[in-house]
């Protein structure tokens, strides 16, 4: 296995840069050199492989819970002016991404019964953007195998309550939901231009509207449902068992949270899917938001570059006004 400057130019994906090279996929079901396979790549963070093929990419999605998926990438292009945007919450409409790296810092530190645990750096591609469920997964695997699923989980949603709670009362930690920068500046500019907006997230319903609520009281801008033309989250948790719905088995970057949003919350056509944009600053939404066949941005400061995405975002920038004449061009 070796890290390959990938300059070629494959169907669906387009030009590839900085990804490693394989000789297999790592459940062994498609081999280069077999069966048409020419080449199969992986990003640094391994969380997905492209299979490449003469007329064809695939992308297998791979799952710490056992349910990986296989789907062929979408042609994707754009040409404004922008129909629609789609918006990941966290990191990019909101900064939480620390917040809620440290609750699952602290429910593994629980976990293990030790309170001085501390998250490496390098686990930050594996603990951001995914699901709750993929997260606390592949903690366990590295740090206390000895532990399910089950219990973590039951950490995860008690911690997680009692610092939301915390945090509304006046008491909770710090910075932990700020709107990014020019988010009210953005939004009200897309909106004034007539183009729909919805917001999307792999968090859990309980979980993320807390935190578009609290920026747009931060920012005066009313309430998020009046504002938005569709939120779509991965689902509720229900009390009892602290159990997900299925998006924390199809999260990002699943392409059917981003494909909910736009066909069903925006009435978004395949035709109009040439003038539609999403924004994410993760690697698992941008791979959502190509599978799901749209473009993507990436807004910097998520995991991107450290996850090996960059190629397949169509522009980066650092804050979000930057791309306002993306989407207004004609």
């Amino acid at each position: 296995m070796s890290i390959i400057m990938a300059n070629n130019i494959y169907p669906g994906i387009g030009k590839m840069e900085n990804m490693i090279s394989l000789k297999e996929t790592s459940d062994k079901s498609f081999v280069e050199g077999k069966d048409g396979v020419q080449k199969i790549w992986t990003p640094s963070d391994k969380k997905v492989e492209f299979i490449i093929f003469k007329d064809k990419t695939l992308c297998n999605v791979k799952s710490a819970l056992g349910y990986p998926a296989i789907y062929k990438v979408p042609e994707a292009k754009f040409q404004g002016p922008a129909k629609a945007i789609l918006m990941d919450l966290d990191g990019t409409s909101v900064h939480s991404e620390n917040f809620w790296m440290w609750i699952i810092e602290q429910t593994i530190a629980k976990l293990k019964h030790d309170v001085s645990f501390k998250l490496e750096e390098t686990d930050e591609p594996h603990v951001s953007g995914h699901s709750v469920s993929e997260h606390l997964q592949y903690c366990i695997n590295k740090y206390c195998p000895d532990k399910t699923i089950e219990e973590a989980r039951s950490i995860y949603f008690e911690t997680t309550e009692y610092e939301m709670k915390e945090i509304l009362e006046g008491r909770g930690k710090k910075g932990a939901f700020n709107p990014a920068p020019g988010l009210k500046e953005f939004l009200e500019e897309v909106k004034g231009n007539g183009i729909k907006i919805g917001l999307v997230t792999s968090g859990l319903y309980t979980k993320a509207m807390p935190e578009i609520i609290s920026a747009f009281q931060t920012l005066k801008m009313g309430d998020p449902l009046d504002f938005y033309d569709a939120i779509i989250t991965a689902g509720q948790t229900f009390k009892k068992g602290q159990t997900g719905t299925i998006g924390e088995l199809a999260p990002k970057p699943h392409p059917w949270l981003y494909s909910e949003t736009a066909k069903v919350g925006l009435g978004i056509t395949e035709e109009d899917k040439s003038r539609v944009l999403g924004f994410e600053d993760s690697s698992a939404g941008i791979m959502s938001i190509r599978l799901a066949g749209f473009q993507a941005v990436g807004i910097n400061g998520g995991n991107i570059h450290a996850s090996g995405m960059d190629s397949l975002c169509l522009k980066q920038y650092d804050n979000l006004c930057d791309a306002l004449p993306l989407l207004l061009e004609r």
